[in-house]
């Protein structure tokens, strides 16, 4: 409802209080603060972008606010998803952002579902709120919050973040493009790596985070430019901001129902053949592993596919590092035939997946191998946690 009936809100004398950096602002006063306690907010994910959006939320008074996720807090979650804390590890995130949303404001009136985002359920769950905040971390939710919101006519603030790059947006408002204009097509499974495998400065999503805040704000409110029309790019890492214009596609196909997005990614396909790319590929345990490096007969060369900055948290010892990356450009592959002479191949990665790639491209190349099921998580998890597990 971005046209409340204003007549119909009242702040108490908490609220005056508390908003009285608001009410002071022409551009916001006590019409624009009645907008946000009228309006309704459904953020997707209470993960690294949805921490600092869902903070700022509540502290700028918006009076409704639903949050879908269905994850638990991890220990690695806590270097960027600044909402939760250490106490809440292992719990459930939405209900850790509803206890720190309601220590910041317990004005706000916070939605929780806490169920994984379908075909099936978005549109019932997206209805009742005036806008959707995506910050999710994947393509095919993604695709869905795009397509429910051009059903349901709603703006989608969306933001994604990666190592030390951001991007930050607003899809369908106005008529304004929407998220196809932006990627028509979703890439190859697996070739843009998560932040779980390629890493994320903590910080990063902060500014992502608050750049999505700030423009839900602005569409409550009804003042300023929007990032609608505008692609916002920062790169951390050298502390830059850029633009590319967007616009709508005339010729993009009509979206008129929901559809599998894990199909039209091509999730399921990829897996069905990376399945079938590693199913000759024998593995052990880490616990084998063990046995062989403990007999020292010197029958096996074992290579460490992981990058370099990983191999200095931690190693298993007489390892061999050889990165997938140049393995799959083709250098390491010749690197790992050299270390063989004679040896039998055991490779390993942090959990595995890495590894199995590693040795699918091997094998092409005539070598065989063995992957180490788990990797070195495993290994320090069940042999030598003294190596860190991360």
């Amino acid at each position: 409802m971005l046209n409340p009936d204003l007549n119909s809100i009242q702040l108490n004398q908490d609220e005056y209080e508390r908003y009285s950096r608001h009410l002071i602002l022409p551009e916001v006063s006590l019409e624009g603060q009645k907008r946000l306690k009228a309006a309704s907010v459904l953020c997707v994910g209470t993960g690294g972008l949805g921490s600092p959006l869902l903070l700022y939320l509540a502290a700028a008074g918006i009076g409704r606010i639903g949050i879908v996720d269905f994850d638990v807090v991890d220990t690695s979650n806590l270097q960027r998803q600044v909402i939760h804390g250490t106490s809440w590890v292992g719990k459930p995130k939405i209900v850790s952002a509803k206890d720190r949303i309601h220590e910041i404001n317990p004005h706000c009136q916070v939605d929780l579902y806490e169920t994984r985002l379908s075909s099936a359920n978005a549109l019932e769950i997206f209805a009742p709120y005036d806008i959707i905040v995506d910050g999710t971390d994947n393509f095919p939710t993604r695709y869905l919050v795009n397509d429910a919101c051009v059903l349901l006519n709603k703006p989608n603030v969306y933001g994604s973040i990666f190592r030390f790059e951001g991007q930050a947006t607003v899809f369908n408002y106005e008529g304004g493009p929407n998220y196809r204009d932006l990627y028509p097509e979703p890439p190859p499974p697996g070739l843009v790596p998560s932040c779980a495998e390629g890493g994320v400065l903590g910080i990063l999503p902060g500014v992502i985070g608050v750049i999505q805040a700030t423009e839900t704000v602005k569409i409550v409110l009804g003042k300023g430019t929007t990032l609608s029309g505008r692609l916002l790019l920062y790169d951390a890492l050298n502390m830059s901001f850029r633009e590319l214009k967007l616009r709508p596609n005339p010729v993009r196909p009509v979206i008129e129902k929901l559809i599998d997005y894990e199909q039209f990614c091509g999730i399921p396909q990829a897996k069905a053949s990376e399945s079938q790319a590693q199913q000759d590929i024998p593995e052990i345990t880490v616990r084998e592993l063990k046995a062989i490096i403990d007999a020292n007969t010197g029958e096996y060369a074992i290579v460490d596919v992981r990058n370099p900055n990983e191999w200095e948290i931690g190693r298993i010892p007489g390892t061999h590092l050889v990165p997938l990356p140049e393995i799959e450009n083709g250098k390491g592959v010749e690197t790992v035939r050299s270390l063989l002479n004679g040896h039998k191949l055991i490779v390993h990665c942090k959990m595995g997946g890495r590894s199995a790639k590693a040795l699918s491209i091997l094998k092409q190349a005539g070598i065989e191998g063995i992957n180490v099921k788990g990797g070195i998580n495993a290994w320090s998890q069940e042999i030598d946690p003294s190596v860190p597990k991360y």
